[in-house]
């Protein structure tokens, strides 16, 4: 594939404008941050943090201007690094991605090769990207679970914040795998959605009451948690003996008030999942598995939004209003 010689469409933030502005405008590849891989982007996604870049009501991105997205997958159109080449089907997530550099909001863009996974055998492009960033710290959790010693046979995990994006692949993800799963919400109207994704109980937080004790009855045998805050300080004191959480999120706040107790009389784990920074093994790892044997049996059900580069705008808000539900795909090549 030739590389274009006029301006493409790219999202693009200017974080420190006042007032904060972004949207669709002509670039061209002289104007992407450096990279050893040139992609034409197919499909991109919407996570929080690119919700919150798009609008300016969380500090994203390190740079003045950046396109946004901190997902990408397409097919590499130029390459100087030989692991490469043109053709070939590529991911990237996270990675600095509408943080230090330019992200997937764009008809191209360029690339360390270091960050690049492979398109796993299994999923297309699209698939790739309703897992996306979301997918993949879900994977990541399970995996840093199971690592743990997590197995099916100790008793229920308990997924919080289970409508959004990690949430909802999470129950899947954990269900397919062997798991019994039970969901926590704010929205009691998506207890059927959650429940046909796999979870066999449907809890909503409004009045959810976890006693003040240090040790509460131990209801769960782990969690993936994607609040953070009371609700994460509720979790440890109702997790079973040696059970672990996995600690992905926090819209509920970033504060944990809680005691030792759990952790040093029921050898509670707490694991923290930073899908960001996450080593090229490890991420090489989940993704061959969210492609096989963890691979969501209901990705249809999960990612039915898909919006173009002019749809941002409306699901940043709804995102960030609490409306959001599963995983919004961005079409751009595809």
């Amino acid at each position: 594939m030739s590389l274009p010689d006029v301006p493409f469409r790219a999202f693009r933030i200017h974080s420190r404008e006042t007032p904060y502005r972004s949207g669709i405008e002509p670039l061209t590849l002289d104007q992407l941050t450096p990279g050893d891989v040139i992609v034409r982007v197919a499909w991109s996604s919407v996570n929080y943090k690119d919700a919150l870049a798009g609008t300016g009501r969380g500090r994203i991105l390190r740079e003045p201007t950046l396109n946004g997205g901190i997902d990408l997958a397409g097919h590499v159109v130029a390459s100087t690094d030989p692991r490469w080449r043109e053709g070939d089907a590529v991911v990237v997530t996270g990675c600095g991605l509408s943080e230090t550099r330019d992200g997937g909001y764009a008809d191209y863009a360029r690339v360390a090769g270091d960050d690049i996974v492979p398109l796993p055998s299994g999923l297309s492009l699209r698939d790739a990207m309703v897992l996306g960033t979301a997918g993949f710290t879900a994977g990541l959790a399970l995996k840093r679970l199971t690592d743990n010693g997590q197995v099916p046979e100790m008793g229920p995990i308990v997924v919080t914040g289970a409508t959004g994006g990690v949430g909802s692949l999470a129950i899947d993800i954990l269900t397919g795998a062997g798991f019994e799963v039970h969901a926590i919400t704010g929205k009691p109207d998506a207890f059927d959605f959650l429940k046909s994704l796999g979870a066999t109980q449907c809890i909503s937080r409004h009045g959810l009451y976890w006693g003040q004790r240090p040790l509460e009855s131990a209801t769960w045998a782990g969690a993936i948690d994607n609040v953070g805050g009371e609700m994460l300080a509720g979790l440890t004191r109702v997790i079973r003996p040696y059970g672990s959480i996995a600690v992905c999120g926090l819209t509920g706040g970033p504060e944990l008030a809680t005691t030792v107790m759990p952790f040093i009389i029921r050898g509670v784990s707490l694991l923290g999942i930073a899908s960001a920074g996450t080593p090229y093994p490890i991420r090489r790892a989940v993704w061959e598995r969210l492609a096989d044997d963890w691979k969501p049996r209901r990705l249809d059900r999960i990612g039915t939004d898909e919006v173009g580069l002019d749809g941002l705008p409306a699901v940043f808000a709804r995102m960030l209003d609490g409306n959001a539900r599963g995983r919004t795909v961005v079409r751009i090549g595809g």
